[in-house]
């Protein structure tokens, strides 16, 4: 009896670290509407870190269930999806009118057909298909912080933050291949090569952060349409040899 109560109660642990998540989501909007576009961005990437968490625990001490799959995609939506999409649309794309609104809405609405075809479809675990919607969500709050370090006014690029919520939408619903981190694991044994460069990146992250963010999610939303060209390209070869 104790066993299985003990069992029942690690349930509990991933599906905290989702309600983690969710609050995240909720305050980054908040704070939105207070026009602290800063807090907002930093809660989304915090809850980026909670959502990473919650499924290695679950795997890490065998409590996945469905309730936790369902529930973890429910505070995805908020938290990457509706959160990012109103950061963006009061940060810059409110002065651009109805294309402004709509931009940030087509984000949410591809954001919530990319997780309901992550729940639907077996993954490998290698590769995503499509821009996961955390990463997504990522692109656009480092934009904003990116700016805030620069001390840049986004108003004079309205335009191009309104095409890349395009942009993004579009990945998300694609078919283009992302590598996946769900494999990573900071526990394993590695290569002293490979230890350098883990100090070197946090380095560079602990000296710029805001700029160090900005560059990792953009080269890992343009990685998918590459690779996605390099996949067809050597499919292409081996079929021909």
């Amino acid at each position: 009896m104790q066993k299985q109560n003990f069992k029942k109660s690690i349930y509990i642990l991933p599906n905290l670290f989702t309600s983690m998540n969710l609050f995240c989501g909720y305050y980054s909007i908040t704070a939105t509407i207070q026009l602290k576009f800063v807090d907002a961005a930093v809660a989304i990437l915090i809850g980026a870190v909670f959502d990473l968490l919650d499924g290695k625990i679950a795997r890490a001490t065998n409590t996945t269930s469905k309730f936790g799959v369902e529930y973890d995609s429910l505070a995805d939506l908020i938290t990457f999806g509706l959160a990012p999409a109103l950061l963006m649309f009061l940060w810059v794309l409110e002065s651009i009118g109805r294309p402004g609104w709509s931009a940030a809405l087509l984000f949410t609405i591809c954001g919530a057909l990319r997780l309901a075809r992550f729940n639907t479809s077996k993954s490998s675990g290698i590769d995503f298909e499509g821009l996961p919607i955390p990463a997504a969500a990522a692109m656009n709050v480092s934009a904003v912080l990116f700016f805030y370090r620069l001390q840049i006014s986004p108003e004079s690029f309205k335009l191009i933050f309104m095409i890349l919520m395009f942009v993004l939408s579009f990945c998300m619903v694609s078919s283009f291949r992302y590598k996946s981190l769900k494999k990573v694991s900071f526990f394993k044994s590695m290569k002293f090569n490979k230890l350098v460069m883990l100090v070197l990146v946090f380095v560079a992250f602990a000296t710029e952060p805001y700029i160090f963010l900005f560059v990792v999610f953009s080269v890992y939303v343009v990685s998918g349409p590459i690779l996605s060209l390099l996949y067809h390209h050597t499919s292409k070869i081996e079929k021909a040899i």
